[in-house]
């Protein structure tokens, strides 16, 4: 825990949603969607509530958002590995992250870390599974797999205590329950380790894991493997 005790916080970013696209486009990846994903950099103190931060929006509240998700965290030296990757320039804040990380990455931060930062008290509940927003976005239609087959998803907090944070400061680790649980091997057991359900047991059995990470899993305890081609494809590929 010394060796991760503190955390900088490079930025927080908050956003609106938009509307955007074409209305009868005939590529599906130009026909009109709304995204919340477009955040902006921050200054000064914001207030952070079970829910989020002031003034930030979700663009789908059904799958992203509410208290399990009150924050995205997102290492910032990722974004080195996805202009190589992609072959285009994408910056800091692309993948709609509240906060953009130095210090830490998915091989460090695990399920239950409780950090202060600021008056606010969060705590780790997730892997980010990324969704085919991010594929709209860049154009790049197969951009949420290759998010999840990297491993460099980011992940949520839930928030315990609020109050104000601001960028350009640290978060101080806290509490680690759980040191086995790091989001690398949540992201393994979940996407890349599906036969190994003694795994998948353990991991649907931790207290802290999040209650949709806890429920695919039991899913796939029960037979019922959950398909993921309408969470990374979505709107982006015509199914007619």
């Amino acid at each position: 825990m010394n060796k991760m005790s503190k955390i900088h916080i490079k930025q927080i970013r908050t956003g609106k949603v938009k509307h955007l696209g074409t209305q009868g486009a005939k590529n599906p990846m130009e026909r009109p969607w709304k995204t919340g994903m477009f955040k902006n950099k921050q200054s000064g103190k914001m207030w952070l509530s079970p829910t989020g931060l002031e003034s930030d929006e979700i663009g789908d509240t059904v799958a992203h958002g509410g208290p399990e998700k009150a924050l995205f965290a997102y290492p910032d030296k990722h974004y080195s590995y996805w202009e190589k990757d992609l072959e285009m320039e994408i910056n800091t804040g692309a993948m709609g992250e509240n906060l953009v990380i130095e210090g830490i990455d998915e091989t460090d931060v695990c399920i239950g870390d409780t950090y202060e930062i600021g008056d606010a008290l969060v705590e780790v509940s997730q892997p980010r599974q990324p969704c085919w927003k991010p594929a709209r976005r860049f154009g790049v239609i197969d951009f949420a797999l290759r998010i999840q087959k990297s491993g460099r998803t980011g992940w949520y907090y839930r928030v315990l205590r609020e109050g104000y944070i601001e960028g350009d400061s640290m978060m101080v680790l806290k509490n680690r329950p759980y040191p086995e649980w790091t989001i690398q091997t949540c992201n393994q057991i979940m996407h890349e380790r599906k036969k190994d359900l003694e795994a998948s047991a353990s991991l649907a059995a931790c207290p802290l894991l999040a209650p949709n990470w806890k429920r695919r899993l039991n899913k796939r305890l029960e037979g019922r493997e959950s398909r993921i081609e309408k969470r990374v494809y979505g709107p982006n590929k015509d199914t007619e």
